[in-house]
């Protein structure tokens, strides 16, 4: 027969006064004794907040990937990237404690609140930038960290620990998305703009008291969930779009592999291509967050896995960007472009997407040609730097063409099969040099001059001349240095 809590006044005393042995912290310093005694929600009520986390972490993940491509700032894109990985592996472990807790159906699949779902709809239908960045920087962010808090504070640590412990591990980095998104908010959104979105944003507040909030524990408002952007049904848009520093984005005209893999040119000028090319890598988050919106349907360990990589290649980027800063190059001087992303996204399938993608991640496997070779590259030019991105690049990259043995090799056929698929369809779209500059849409200007002289008064050395007439473009070859199809 169980006891109920001694209530009295003496009761209080002893328990707050136990101690385990020579006064060590009870319970394994989990929760004193009263603490203990006093504290925690039934299984229903723990299992029907984390059906509540579960589901909203899927909405923001999404809310996040799709927005990766059309919008223009390129550190909300790598914000974007990161936040969504951190809500991507955040999902499972609340899935899984759910299944630990009750028997099937889970209801791991059903909306939990049509107005917690409206509230997310609206969010990813917004139209404009500030409208997204206060939408789930403002409402979605801080709500879901509120719930994330009140079941920590709530349950009991001993009884339910397994859902303790995902919920601090989730409030850890929800806690520093909160706070980056605090700072996005003040730095991109006016408060002319946050006047002008005032009845929506007053919307959002009403979704949520309809929701009882994100955890669904507060009073609820009964009253039927309105719309406003959403409703028009979202569409996405995978046109990539870059903000006003990326100049000239079709610019082709400095094929970066060329250079660097000639024998002839000495390391210290190829660690300015190295550089280059992970900066250029903004492009892969901005196609493999279309492979994602557009694969509906998967495994959620498919997202997990897919966004993971979109994450590591937003990194890559940034490396780039710290080795150009850390020279004194402005990067915004160099051409950017986007054009690989802009062909896969709108002349391809998310699967011919993938294709192309595993095609380049094996391109990168031999030792000659590969990720070991822009290491060994970057280890002789003696610069720490430089020998630290590329040895974290080729790390990374091992793990990426795992991924896409485990997902895009069965959908395919074999290794062979899959490797002719993607190389089938990136030929498809590198086909337009000679148009885009035609259309007046770049004159594929030689842009390495410039930037190699910039490097080279940080180096303290003067140009080589043959160095400085380099010109070799990407008219005919590709990034793997293969023959462009005609």
């Amino acid at each position: 027969m169980s006891q109920q809590p001694v209530e009295d006044e003496e009761g209080r005393r002893r328990m707050a006064a136990y101690t385990g042995f020579a006064k060590l912290p009870p319970l394994v310093g989990l929760h004193d004794m009263t603490e203990a005694a006093s504290r925690g929600l039934t299984v229903a009520e723990s299992v029907a907040r984390q059906l509540r986390l579960h589901w909203s972490l899927k909405r923001l993940h999404m809310i996040f990937l799709a927005h990766i491509a059309e919008i223009p700032v390129y550190e909300l894109k790598m914000a974007f990237s990161l936040h969504a990985h951190y809500c991507a592996e955040h999902v499972e472990p609340f899935a899984s404690r759910v299944r630990e807790m009750r028997q099937p159906p889970y209801g791991l699949e059903v909306c939990p609140s049509a107005a917690l779902d409206a509230f997310f709809d609206e969010i990813l239908s917004a139209p404009q930038m500030p409208a997204l960045v206060l939408g789930v920087y403002g409402y979605a962010i801080p709500s879901l960290v509120r719930a994330l808090e009140r079941l920590t504070d709530e349950t009991n640590r001993l009884f339910d620990h397994p859902t303790w412990r995902i919920c601090r591990m989730a409030l850890i980095e929800m806690r520093d998305v909160l706070e980056y998104g605090q700072q996005a908010v003040t730095c991109l959104v006016s408060e002319e703009e946050r006047s002008a979105l005032a009845e929506w944003t007053r919307l959002l507040e009403e979704l949520l008291d309809a929701a009882g909030d994100l955890d669904g524990t507060q009073p609820k408002k009964d009253a039927e969930p309105r719309r406003m952007y959403s409703l028009t049904p979202y569409c996405y848009d995978g046109v990539p779009r870059r903000d006003g520093r990326f100049q000239d984005p079709y610019n082709m005209g400095v094929n970066a592999e060329a250079f660097l893999f000639d024998p002839e040119i000495a390391a210290m000028p190829k660690s300015i291509m190295l550089y280059f090319k992970r900066l250029r890598e903004i492009d892969v988050p901005e196609m493999m967050s279309s492979i994602l919106v557009e694969t509906p349907g998967k495994a959620w360990e498919y997202y997990r896995d897919m966004t993971r990589q979109l994450w590591d290649e937003a990194r890559h980027a940034m490396m780039g960007e710290i080795g150009f800063v850390s020279m004194g190059i402005d990067w915004t001087t160099i051409p950017l472009n986007f054009t690989w992303s802009l062909g896969l996204n709108t002349q391809l399938t998310p699967l011919e997407r993938h294709g192309v993608l595993y095609a380049i991640e094996q391109g990168l496997m031999p030792k000659k040609t590969g990720k070991e070779y822009e290491w060994q590259v970057a280890v002789a030019t003696a610069n720490r730097l430089t020998s630290l991105i590329q040895d974290y690049d080729w790390a990374d990259e091992i793990l990426h063409a795992r991924i896409g043995r485990d997902w895009l090799v069965p959908e395919v056929g074999n290794q062979k099969e899959a490797l002719a698929f993607g190389d089938r369809a990136w030929s498809r779209i590198l086909t337009d040099w000679g148009r885009w500059r035609e259309e007046g849409l770049t004159e594929h200007r030689n842009w390495w001059p410039e930037v190699y002289r910039a490097a080279c008064r940080h180096w303290g050395t003067t140009p080589d001349p043959d160095l400085l007439a380099y010109s070799t473009t990407y008219e005919n070859t590709r990034a793997d240095l293969k023959q462009v199809a005609g």
